[in-house]
């Protein structure tokens, strides 16, 4: 065979290839999306200056602004068990952040100093009061850094299994940003993002880190992750190689150490190690108060909605 046969044949089996992983997926994007999870409830959309920023505002009193942890498959669902209690007193805002849920979901790097300002604009812009903040897992930092910005904007802070304040601190290093790169590339890298948050690989990440107990576990939740992790098209693969990036983290110690407002964390106590992280917490701010959840892990506000709710007042209606 001549190297021109050779050279057309390996161009055919490239494209066929190419095509072949376009329809796997599209596929995929179809079939987590089927059951359209996310149409309810019904909300709002802030027009943001990097995108739509969706929504949801119940109840009435003083303003509560919950924040979801950062990943692709996290959205303002995280707290749908929360929300109905919290609004008896309180009127809450739920967001789904720029990269998550029914957000927009734009090509660009995701950095911690993007939802720092998402954060603060929305406070000023859409609820235009001071306002408690209740955000979990890496979400966390931005809150802090937000508040360190502008204290002013927000009232009390409630961290719901922060990260580690070491892992806080890793930068973009040359074999990241690659991976980064790789990940936005148009076809294969949202094959490899596809692979990457495959329903059971969520569904696993749920039954070792999420909760305590699994038979706790509702499919509906497994669903919904799934389908949040792929809506747009895997737009939110964009989000996925910034964080594989390091782009998102922030070094919080010196934000937290200058902090003036009222600090809690909540923990669940299946966490290796969750009270030695907070305790990393309190010692940078020594005013900080710390308390364990009975039978939780990293996501106690899903897993323990009634005790969730019930300290989460107990901080807010902390006058000290």
């Amino acid at each position: 065979m001549s190297w021109k046969k050779k050279l057309a044949t390996g161009i055919t089996l490239i494209g066929a290839s190419t095509f072949t992983i376009h329809l796997i997926n599209k596929y995929i994007y179809f079939s987590a999306t089927l059951d359209n999870l996310l149409s309810n409830p019904s909300g709002s959309y802030y027009e943001w200056k990097f995108g739509k920023i969706y929504y949801t505002t119940r109840g009435k009193g003083s303003p509560i602004l919950l924040i979801h942890d950062l990943t692709t498959f996290s959205s303002g669902y995280e707290w749908h068990k929360t929300v109905t209690e919290l609004a008896k007193t309180n009127t809450v805002y739920c967001i789904d952040l720029l990269g998550c849920g029914k957000s927009d979901k734009p090509n660009l790097t995701y950095t911690n100093y993007l939802y720092v300002q998402l954060i603060s604009d929305f406070i000023k812009h859409v609820i235009g009061d001071k306002t408690d903040i209740i955000a979990t897992g890496e979400s966390s930092a931005f809150a802090v850094a937000a508040c360190h910005n502008d204290p002013s904007i927000i009232g009390k802070i409630i961290l719901v299994n922060p990260l580690d304040i070491r892992l806080l601190s890793k930068i973009p290093t040359k074999r990241t940003k690659i991976v980064s790169k790789f990940i936005n590339l148009p076809i294969i890298g949202t094959f490899l993002y596809n692979i990457l948050t495959r329903k059971d690989t969520i569904e696993e990440l749920f039954i070792t880190k999420y909760y305590y107990s699994s038979e706790k576990i509702e499919k509906n939740t497994i669903d919904t992750y799934y389908e949040t992790a792929h809506v747009g098209n895997a737009s939110s693969k964009y989000l996925f190689a910034s964080l594989c990036g390091h782009y998102t983290t922030i070094n919080i110690r010196h934000c937290l150490s200058s902090l003036t407002n009222s600090v809690y964390l909540i923990v669940g106590n299946g966490i290796p190690n969750g009270i030695e992280i907070a305790g990393k917490y309190k010692d940078i701010l020594p005013s900080i108060e710390i308390t364990e959840m009975d039978n939780t892990k990293y996501l106690p506000q899903l897993e323990n909605t009634n005790e969730f709710v019930e300290q989460v007042n107990v901080f807010l209606g902390d006058e000290f």
